[in-house]
């Protein structure tokens, strides 16, 4: 049977064919379902009024609501430029209300001596409070507003706005869509599933999301939404584990060979740490097990990641198959290279390197030497993707920073044999096990929570800009020890629209500060050619240079014991991960390091919260988990969801971990019973595990 739902959205009174195609662009709305599964972000209490007095520059609240009384009105400025500004007070204080549009019929509206209700973003011009652009109404029509009214926010765009599609726009468009399709909204969840989670309707859900009768009403709507979209989530994921851990076609590693004893009796760098050994135990009873192994690998920065993986990779070795190691960078796939080339030397291993920048005889070289299997252990970027790369014998794919490829990019490593390879791939960035569970829940989970011996925890400080000079002295001590320093800036050049340092400037006035011939300075950013960024790299890694004057495009994948010094300039500007990750570039040798922090004065509350955490815990997971409770999945969710294939609607990793762990528990409850969902009590459970299985398009029609 037909569904409203699937109905195109142009069709719509209020859309046509223009606004059809900028909805479908910008929004991602084509039919009436996708409008009303396109669900508000927030939601607004039209009868709370706030006082002036009590709204400061540290004020949490997006919008505000004051009743206030007109004192006075007038225009500034002529022609097009002309703004209108009135002010008003309440008894508590008074404001600045400002318009720019529709000045003189705003003006016409206003009478001096009356009270409004005015409502909008609250705005600070030199500690003073205002709004622009509030809407207005008559302190009776807000009276006469319903008690507990919420009104719904939409997430729209620049381009969206100027149609007048703008958050009042989108929110009368699904008041015009909601009495055609409410009929064909059929359930989504077994009455059994819905009962014993104290869940509501579907369509009462949808309803309430977007137009709540009370606070409990949206309560209770978003629960029952987040939890239909999370599990949908788990059951994709946990079938799908389900029936790895059930296929018996994974390559056998049994011999334990020369490469293996070799490397550990004669190579080992420093001794393994408890963690490191532990992970080496699961990876090698995943590779005798018969299965293919499926494993993440969580380590913080410099706890020796690599080093597992490389010991995995010799494991491969020694039972007659080839490895290859896939980074994100350049840079990084070049140090992979140099450091297992240096580590397996002697061992009788070919260790080959493929990347975008590979020269022609370095390029033919790998592929030939992969192909014909003479090549051991192949390193390098998404290059090895590539359809002309063909492998002998793949045995084990690693994935090095694996959220910044996306899910396609990974698949096609492991397509390279008939049978799949065994994976292991690896992040530095720590993540918290509920955001993981959801993330990476088919997958075995690793971590190793400790650093190498001899590494000491690195000093870290916040200072401001009026701290300048004396930064600069500590970088001058430092250097006098023979250490090397990096400095971070957010920007390549500046911008008018954001008053953050940049990198151009920054080399200008270091190189003036740090003078020639007592200091080299060199300049990294992601927009020099490949070539000469590592011809810098080298001369820094070599101690040519002392300081390195850089962009982020340093966080993955430099190594340089000697520097000990890391200054993030602007660093309010950074997530808490990039920051985390950007200090772990120095420590990394047996010496005291050390993260300078340098922001403005004026800092936003989170700002200083941020800044806050990382003096306080070098802990990469307490700063993952406080940078969800501060932003939700904040940085960290956004950077992994670059790879997921499925999408979020209003569940959030971050902060719904008590809705994720319970969706998994029932999944799996329910999967251990009926592991393909063949019962038919289980027919609406297998149509919406299809609905979130990867890169399977949206289907309304399966709710009619």
């Amino acid at each position: 049977m037909a569904s409203y739902l699937d109905n195109d959205i142009k069709y719509l009174a209020g859309v046509g064919e223009a606004r059809a195609r900028l909805l479908a662009a910008e929004a991602g709305i084509r039919t009436l379902g996708d409008l009303i599964y396109y669900f508000p972000f927030r939601w607004i209490d039209r009868t709370k009024l706030w006082r002036i007095a009590d709204i400061g520059e540290d004020f949490g609240e997006t919008y505000v609501q004051i009743r206030a009384r007109v004192r006075g009105k007038q225009f500034i400025g002529t022609g097009r430029g002309q703004r209108l500004s009135v002010m008003v007070g309440d008894g508590s204080g008074s404001a600045e209300l400002v318009w720019f549009r529709g000045v003189k019929w705003i003006e016409k509206r206003l009478e001096p001596g009356r009270e409004y209700v005015f409502f909008g973003r609250p705005h600070f011009f030199r500690g003073e409070f205002g709004m622009v652009h509030p809407e207005v109404e008559n302190p009776e029509a807000a009276a006469g507003r319903p008690t507990g009214a919420l009104q719904a926010v939409y997430s729209t765009t620049e381009k969206l706005t100027n149609a007048n599609l703008g958050t009042r726009g989108i929110a009368g468009l699904v008041a015009a869509a909601w009495p055609m399709v409410e009929g064909s909204i059929g359930e989504t969840l077994p009455e059994g599933v819905i009962e014993a989670q104290g869940l509501v309707g579907l369509r009462e859900a949808l309803f309430n999301i977007h137009f709540p009768q009370s606070p409990s009403a949206l309560k209770a709507a978003e629960y029952r939404l987040k939890f239909e979209e999370l599990f949908g989530i788990q059951l994709d994921i946990l079938s799908k584990r389900s029936r790895r851990l059930t296929r018996e076609e994974g390559f056998v590693f049994p011999r334990v060979g020369d490469y293996f004893n070799t490397f550990w009796s004669e190579k080992l760098p420093f001794p393994l740490t408890g963690a490191q050994k532990k992970v080496i135990k699961e990876i090698r009873a995943d590779t005798v097990s018969g299965r293919q192994m499926n494993r993440l690998l969580q380590g913080d920065v410099g706890s020796g990641k690599t080093l597992v993986a490389l010991v995995a990779m010799l494991l491969a070795a020694d039972n007659g198959f080839q490895s290859c190691m896939m980074a994100p960078t350049e840079i990084l796939a070049r140090q992979h290279f140099a450091s297992v080339s240096r580590m397996t030397e002697g061992l009788g291993l070919r260790v080959a390197i493929l990347t975008g920048a590979s020269k022609a005889a370095e390029r033919r070289e790998a592929l030939e030497g992969i192909a014909s299997g003479e090549v051991d252990i192949l390193i390098g970027t998404h290059a090895l993707i590539e359809d002309k790369v063909r492998f002998a014998n793949l045995g084990l794919v690693v994935i090095d920073e694996q959220h910044r490829f996306g899910v396609e990019q990974r698949a096609r490593l492991w397509t390279k044999n008939e049978r799949p390879p065994h994976v292991l791939v690896m992040t530095a960035t720590p993540i918290p096990r509920t955001l993981a569970m959801t993330l990476y829940g088919d997958l075995e989970v690793s971590v190793i929570d400790e650093l190498p011996p001899g590494r000491q925890p690195i000093q870290t400080f916040h200072k401001t800009d009026a701290d300048r000079l004396a930064v600069w002295g500590f970088l001058r001590r430092e250097i006098a020890k023979g250490r090397q320093v990096y400095v971070v800036y957010p920007l390549i050049k500046g911008s008018e629209k954001m008053d953050y340092k940049d990198l151009y400037d920054g080399y200008e006035s270091i190189t003036r500060d740090f003078p020639r011939p007592g200091y080299q300075v060199i300049a990294v950013h992601g927009k020099m050619k490949a070539e000469d960024k590592q011809t810098a790299m080298r001369e820094f890694k070599e101690g040519l240079a002392q300081i390195m004057v850089a962009t982020s495009v340093i966080e993955v994948g430099v190594d340089v014991p000697n520097a000990t010094v890391m200054v993030i300039e602007s660093a309010e500007r950074f997530g808490l991960s990039q920051l985390h990750q950007l200090r772990g570039r120095v420590g990394r040798g047996g010496s005291q390091s050390y993260c300078v922090l340098v922001s403005g004065e004026k800092l936003s509350r989170e700002a200083r919260q941020r800044l806050a955490a990382m003096v306080e815990t070098n802990d990469g997971f307490e700063l993952a988990e406080l940078d969800m409770k501060l932003r939700g999945s904040g940085d960290l969710a956004g950077t992994q969801q670059s790879g997921l294939a499925f999408d979020l609607r209003i569940a959030d990793l971050g902060r719904d971990q008590q809705i994720i762990e319970l969706t998994r528990r029932v999944a799996g409850e329910i999967l251990d019973r009926d592991p393909l969902l063949a019962d038919p009590d289980n027919i609406l459970l297998r149509a919406l595990r299809e609905r979130f299985t990867p890169r399977t398009p949206k289907d309304f029609s399966m709710i009619s």
